[in-house]
């Protein structure tokens, strides 16, 4: 494998879907945010990626099975909006420059074919003490930042690293809508706490109710 592969499992079916990215980072924060949005909307596991970005180790479970580091792309056709979700197991070193941002337009890529109007990532912002589970917002326009301050959050300002920030940077190129939600944690452990709250920003932003199992 010398570059990021992307592996449909099946094709989904979705009209205009958002998508909601969470992948490991400060305090786990929006993988965790993410895991919750896939129960709560009873996401389908649909496509997976592999890279040569990733570190050299593979997973093993309960049965010992192995397995490459992979992200994994959930997709909710029955929820309105439609969305795709992804998470995964980590992300490159921040040594892999060129990684990070092969992966992102692998995964823009794919989210322009499937007709993608808009980009929704999830992160962690340090804090020390004050206030923990706090939301940050920032966006690709103005307007669209002003609308999630009317919703309670605060403005963010200064520099989002990794896939939450980057993806963001990329969808503005492309046109694409982008809002990156952070919360407020110490990142010292995974902050269940501060998952909680930006998923919870996130599905009311969205309006999403819950579908069921």
């Amino acid at each position: 494998m010398d570059k990021p592969e992307l592996r449909l499992l099946f094709k989904p079916e979705l009209k205009s879907p958002v998508f909601v990215e969470g992948l490991p980072g400060l305090g786990e924060v929006g993988k965790l945010a993410s895991e919750l949005l896939i129960k709560f909307t009873n996401a389908k596991l649909f496509a997976e990626l592999y890279s040569p970005y990733f570190l050299d180790y593979i997973v093993i479970d309960d049965d010992g099975i192995c397995r490459l580091p992979r992200y994994q792309f959930y997709m909710c056709s029955n929820c309105n909006p439609n969305l795709v979700i992804l998470t995964g197991d980590l992300q490159p070193s921040p040594e892999e420059m060129v990684g990070h941002y092969d992966l992102a337009s692998v995964i823009l890529d794919y989210l322009e074919k499937i007709n993608c109007k808009r980009v929704v990532t999830l992160g962690g912002y340090p804090t020390q003490t004050q206030g923990i589970g706090g939301i940050y917002v920032a966006a690709t326009s103005g307007e669209l930042a002003a609308s999630l301050a009317k919703q309670g959050a605060l403005i963010y300002r200064g520099r989002i690293v990794g896939a939450a920030g980057l993806m963001l940077g990329l969808a503005k190129l492309r046109k694409m809508d982008g809002i990156c939600i952070l919360g407020a944690t110490q990142g010292i452990f995974p902050d269940r706490y501060t998952a909680m709250a930006v998923f919870k920003f996130l599905t009311r932003m969205l309006g999403l109710k819950q579908t069921g199992v």
